[in-house]
C-alpha cells in the first residue's frame, strides 16, 4: 500500500484493476493520487455477473482502491463525478432466487458446488442458459442464483434508451456475451448475458446511468456488496470466513454500496475516511433504476467513469453525504428562487423577523438492516453532522425535504434544506454553493 510519503503522488490515475470482490484495507492500493487529482476507471458490471461467478467473494466486482494523498482517518473525501459513460451494448437482469445447496450461508459471499463441496470453486461457461456455469473440478452446474423473471436489454447508439429482447435475440447475444457486455480486460466474471433471460420482450426503458458502488475502503476486510448496513447485516454471525459482529459492522463499514440513483454525473458525494489514504473505489454501474431497486437488481453495465477527489478535514460522521443535481432533489428541498425569497422577505418584514436563514440542500445517507432502522441512522447522522437535535432534523426533512429510498431493504437519504452556516461549520458549505449556484 502506498504510504503517502515515499511514493510521489500523481495528478491523475487510470484504473483498470479489480479486487476479488473483497475490500481489504491491508491489500495494496493504487496511487497515491494528489489531493484534487483525477481518477479515470473502466468499471465492470456489478450484481448478476459476479453473482454467477462463484470464485468472486462479494457479489460485485469493484475497482482496486486508490490512495488519496493527505486523507487521514477521521477525514472525508469529496468526490465530484465528472462523467459516467455506459460502454455495454447489452445487459441482462431480473428478480432472483437462491437454489438450495449452492452456498455456505450467503450466496453472494460463499458460493459452493454441492457435488464436490468446494467453496468459491473455479468455474467455466459451457453453452448458454441458467445451467451454463460449470464447476472446473467436477463439471456440475453451479448456480448460487437463478433468475425467476428476467430480461435481456440492448441499448441504442446514443445510450439514451434500451429495449428488452425476445428469446431468439437474447440467445444470439448470449453466444457472444463478453462482447455485448463490453467486459473490461481485467474482469473475471461470467457475463449474465449467458443466461439469456427474455420474460418481458418489447419493453422500452430510459437510460439514466449512475454508480451503485462509489466510496472509500472499510477498515476491515469486507465483501464489497456488503459494505452497507443492510447487506452488511448478513455478515453478522455468518457461517463463512467473512463473519463479523454487529459492532464490527457499525465500526468498519463506509456505506460505499448505496444503489442511490442520484449518484450520477454532476453530483458530489462526500465519503468518510476510515483507513489512511481513504481507498477510493467504484463499480456496479447501472444503466437506470427506479427508487428502491425493488426487483433486487437492475441493468448492470460496464462503463467509463471520471472522478475528481478532494480531502475534507475532520469529518464529523461515519457515513456519506450527497449533493445531488438540483433536478434530482425532492420538490421541497430545491433551493428557493429569487421570487420565492422576495415573498419570504415580505413576510419577514410584516411579522418582524430580523433575518431569514440562508439554506442549502443536503442529502445524508442512512443504512441499516431495514428501512425504519436506516431512517433512524440517517436522522442521527444528519443531527450529528449539523449539530441539531434529531427532532429538528425530522421537522426540516418534513417541511423542507423528504426521506427517499435508495435500496430496499435498508438504504435511505434524508434530504432537506439545511442552514448554510451549519454546513460551513463542518467544511461542506462551499460544495453546496458550487452545486446549486448559491
Amino acid at each position: 500500500m502506498p504510504d503517502g510519503s515515499s511514493t510521489p503522488s500523481r495528478r491523475s490515475i487510470v484504473v483498470s484493476e479489480f479486487t476479488n470482490s473483497v475490500l481489504d484495507p491491508n491489500a495494496p492500493m493504487l496511487g497515491p493520487i494528489e489531493n484534487g487529482g483525477t481518477i479515470i476507471a473502466n468499471t465492470a458490471p456489478g450484481c448478476w455477473g459476479p453473482m454467477i461467478t462463484p470464485r468472486l467473494r462479494g457479489g460485485h466486482e469493484v475497482t482496486t482502491p486508490v490512495f488519496v494523498q493527505g486523507a487521514e482517518v477521521g477525514d472525508a473525501v469529496a468526490i465530484r463525478i465528472r462523467d459516467i459513460t455506459v460502454t455495454s451494448i447489452a445487459t441482462a437482469s431480473g428478480h432472483d432466487s437462491s437454489p438450495e445447496g449452492f452456498c455456505l450461508g450467503d450466496p453472494y459471499v460463499a458460493a459452493r458446488c454441492p457435488v464436490c463441496d468446494t467453496v468459491w470453486p473455479e468455474t467455466h461457461v459451457e453453452g448458454i442458459g441458467q445451467d451454463a456455469v460449470k464447476c472446473d473440478a467436477c463439471g456440475n452446474a453451479v448456480k448460487p442464483f437463478e433468475i425467476v423473471h428476467g430480461y435481456t436489454v440492448t441499448f441504442d447508439e446514443t445510450r439514451s434508451v434500451g429495449l428488452t429482447l425476445p428469446h431468439a435475440a437474447a440467445e444470439t447475444i448470449a453466444k457472444d456475451a463478453n462482447h455485448y457486455a463490453a467486459l473490461p480486460d481485467g474482469s473475471r466474471q461470467h457475463s449474465i448475458l449467458t443466461y439469456a433471460p427474455s420474460d418481458m420482450p418489447g419493453t422500452l426503458v430510459r437510460m439514466r446511468p449512475f454508480m451503485g458502488q462509489l466510496g472509500t475502503c472499510p477498515s476491515m476486510a469486507m465483501p464489497d456488496s456488503h459494505n452497507a448496513g443492510d447487506f452488511g447485516a448478513f455478515l453478522v454471525g455468518a457461517p463463512h470466513d467473512y463473519a463479523i459482529t454487529e459492532d464490527q459492522l457499525v465500526e468498519h463499514k463506509t456505506d460505499g454500496h448505496m444503489d442511490i440513483d442520484a449518484v450520477r454525473a454532476g453530483a458530489i458525494i462526500v465519503c468518510p475516511v476510515k483507513v489512511p489514504g481513504a481507498g477510493v473505489y467504484m463499480g456496479d454501474m447501472h444503466a437506470g433504476q427506479g427508487d428502491g431497486e425493488i426487483a433486487g437488481h437492475t441493468m448492470d453495465v460496464s462503463g467509463s467513469v471520471t472522478l475528481q477527489v478532494e480531502v475534507v478535514k475532520t469529518y464529523p460522521i461515519d457515513g456519506p453525504v450527497l449533493f445531488p443535481l438540483e433536478e434530482d432533489l425532492p420538490p421541497l428541498a430545491k433551493p428557493f428562487t429569487e421570487a420565492e425569497k422576495a415573498k419570504g422577505q415580505k413576510l419577514a418584514t410584516k411579522w418582524g423577523v430580523s433575518e431569514i436563514d440562508a439554506l442549502a440542500p443536503i442529502s445524508v445517507i442512512g443504512t441499516a438492516a431495514n428501512l425504519n432502522a436506516a431512517i433512524d441512522n440517517g436522522l442521527a447522522r444528519a443531527a450529528a453532522l449539523l449539530d441539531m437535535t434529531i427532532a429538528e432534523v425530522r421537522n426540516r426533512a418534513t417541511v423542507n425535504g423528504a426521506i427517499e429510498i435508495g435500496r430496499a431493504p435498508g438504504v435511505i437519504q434524508v434530504t432537506f434544506l439545511a442552514p448554510l452556516a451549519k454546513l460551513d461549520a463542518v467544511g461542506l458549505g462551499d460544495y453546496a454553493r458550487e452545486q446549486y449556484g448559491l
